[in-house]
């Protein structure tokens, strides 16, 4: 069973929602919508699953629907139509007890504004779930300092939120929706407003912590390196609507449509497509030149090894953590691989 599954959701905003959903599903777009009715449309026809324990990341221009798209999934918005499903519930089927418990229980959330509470220390804010989950001061506040210094904030547990920059308050979300255990982590924009430095460093850091703890993360950046470096899946909204779904190499390899074209035309493939991606298997290799033959591991990006290969006017033999030959790249099809379409 997947952890999450959306089903054929539409979100209309607008007094009259379903009358206008009619409208929507026979092709409308979201202009034309707001043109003849007055209402805008959040969410149009959106179907995806998302797997245990993997990072999916919804990226798209700003009105695109993404934070719509991860507010159906806490229910903090209702759909207009269609189903969003955790773990198998439909979360319209739970009553406003059942709703309570499954947000303190069940999911976390980490917005783009931190969300801290000026009053509470670095410790109380990153308790306040526990305490709301009922926990024991003396409990809580063990885990509240474990996710402190899992996060690097050992030191600043009596600190409060002004004063601390803003990558620390970020640190402190993060802390936060981690102390509850929760299995499903969303983040909203959770990066965008901090420096591209402190940026970076956070992202590292999510990674480091997601490959230890193995949530399922759905995060929503309007960022196309950010998603890349961060998602196992990527899906793109444009309007509303669903274009693509796909790896990171999925989405750089074959866009959709010309709205993902644009997206990706700048971006550095070298950093984004490993070894084994375009290799050709031993067996499948006939004819390659094995004097000349620059060895590289599987996973390892194309901007790791492309230097050694370009001085070196050599082909690439693929292999696994154990050393064994997986497969080759000529020097013709990594260069092929490096052009954009």
């Amino acid at each position: 069973m997947s952890k999450i599954e959306i089903k054929n959701v539409y979100k209309i905003f607008g007094p009259q929602p379903a009358k206008v959903l009619p409208m929507v599903k026979e092709g409308a777009k979201k202009d034309e919508v707001l043109e003849k009715t007055g209402h805008t449309v959040g969410l149009d026809n959106v179907s995806l699953t998302i797997e245990e324990g993997e990072t999916f990341v919804c990226m798209g221009l700003s009105g695109s629907g993404k934070s719509t798209l991860i507010r159906h999934i806490n229910r903090l918005i209702d759909p207009t139509s269609g189903v969003v499903s955790v773990e198998g519930t439909n979360v319209m089927d739970l009553d406003q007890k059942q709703l309570i418990e499954f947000r303190r229980h069940k999911m976390s959330m980490v917005f783009q504004r931190f969300g801290l509470f000026p009053h509470k220390t670095v410790l109380e804010n990153v308790g306040y779930g526990l305490e709301v989950q009922g926990q024991k001061p003396e409990d809580r506040n063990k885990t509240a300092m474990e996710k402190i210094e899992a996060v690097g904030l050992n030191g600043f547990e009596n600190q409060y939120p002004n004063q601390l920059s803003g990558g620390m308050q970020q640190r402190v979300g993060l802390a936060r929706a981690l102390a509850t255990n929760t299995d499903i982590m969303l983040m909203d924009e959770a990066f965008s407003a901090l420096d591209p430095l402190i940026r970076s460093d956070m992202q590292k850091q999510l990674i480091d912590l997601q490959s230890e703890l193995k949530k399922t993360i759905v995060f929503i950046t309007h960022d196309l390196d950010e998603s890349l470096r961060l998602g196992d899946h990527i899906g793109i909204l444009n309007g509303g609507r669903l274009v693509q779904v796909g790896t990171p190499v999925d989405i750089i390899m074959n866009p959709a449509d010309e709205y993902v074209t644009a997206f990706v035309k700048d971006v550095n493939r070298a950093k984004v497509i490993k070894a084994k991606i375009i290799m050709k298997p031993t067996n499948e290799v006939n004819g390659i030149d094995k004097n000349n033959l620059v060895r590289v591991k599987e996973d390892e990006f194309i901007e790791e090894f492309l230097p050694k290969v370009v001085c070196n006017n050599a082909n690439c033999e693929v292999i696994d953590k154990q050393g064994n030959v997986k497969g080759y790249i000529t020097n013709k099809e990594l260069q092929k691989s490096l052009t954009k379409s």
